[in-house]
């Protein structure tokens, strides 16, 4: 099922939520539900506060749904694959500003990704940066201009919020002592707000600085488009947090 935006799911969160997540529980495993509900999710170009809304922690909060967040072209193929031959009802977000981006796709037809195993799409070992979807690019750049700098960053993506691969980012912080979490929804009650207490819960020993969180500005998404660059974390941003983490500002 495809959603021209996911803000509209907002009016089928009673048929997502109280029928398709619940159905496997309630019939106590008689009734499988593989059905995905894919579109964009996330701030788009000047579609203001309506149409800019992000979801993910919304979705992943209740037990029996899967949230699929990719971030490359060839991530989207192998985990949309994935999705499709799931027996449990799938959340697949997807970004508006991403959809004009290019990559490397396997020609491989029964290329597949598993759900719930995130991936290090950079690797570093002074720092690690967790970011997803419209993020990803982003933390990316923020790490190849802290290279130069002399901060080695890892960058991790989950690609799946629901089951979240916490080891992966774990072993991570465990390796580079240090992460910021870099998301564009709002910070209050977000999928940052979990990891980071999934990180303080166990690796808060191997931590040599607070867990930074770099998200969205806690505000309706503005129409403006100055006011929309401003409320939506970039390069700079993540660059200032990891620098601070380091203490090196």
């Amino acid at each position: 099922i495809e959603f021209m935006t996911f803000n509209f799911s907002i009016l089928a969160t009673d048929q997502i939520i109280n029928s398709a997540a619940k159905m496997l529980y309630m019939s106590g495993g008689q009734f499988k539900i593989p059905i995905v509900f894919r579109g964009p999710n996330g701030s788009a170009f000047q579609v203001s506060s309506q149409h800019s809304q992000a979801l993910e922690s919304w979705f992943a909060y209740f037990p029996g749904i899967k949230v699929v967040m990719p971030s490359t072209p060839a991530d989207a193929k192998g985990l949309l694959k994935s999705s499709i031959r799931d027996d449990d009802p799938v959340v697949f977000l997807e970004q508006e500003r991403m959809y004009g981006n290019k990559g490397e796709v396997p020609d491989d037809e029964d290329f597949t990704i598993p759900l719930g195993v995130a991936d290090i799409k950079r690797e570093g070992k002074d720092a690690t940066i967790v970011a997803r979807s419209l993020m990803v690019p982003v933390a990316l750049k923020a790490a190849e201009e802290l290279e130069k700098q002399g901060v080695s960053c890892e960058v991790i993506d989950p690609r799946t919020i629901r089951p979240l691969d916490i080891e992966t980012i774990i072993n991570s912080v465990k390796k580079t002592n240090r992460v910021v979490l870099a998301e564009e929804s709002h910070p209050f009650c977000g999928v940052g707000a979990e990891i980071s207490a999934q990180i303080n819960e166990r690796a808060f020993d191997y931590l040599d600085a607070p867990v930074r969180r770099v998200s969205g500005i806690d505000v309706p998404m503005p129409y403006a488009k100055n006011l929309e660059k401003l409320a939506i974390p970039d390069v700079e941003q993540l660059i200032k947090a990891v620098r601070e983490v380091a203490y090196m500002d």
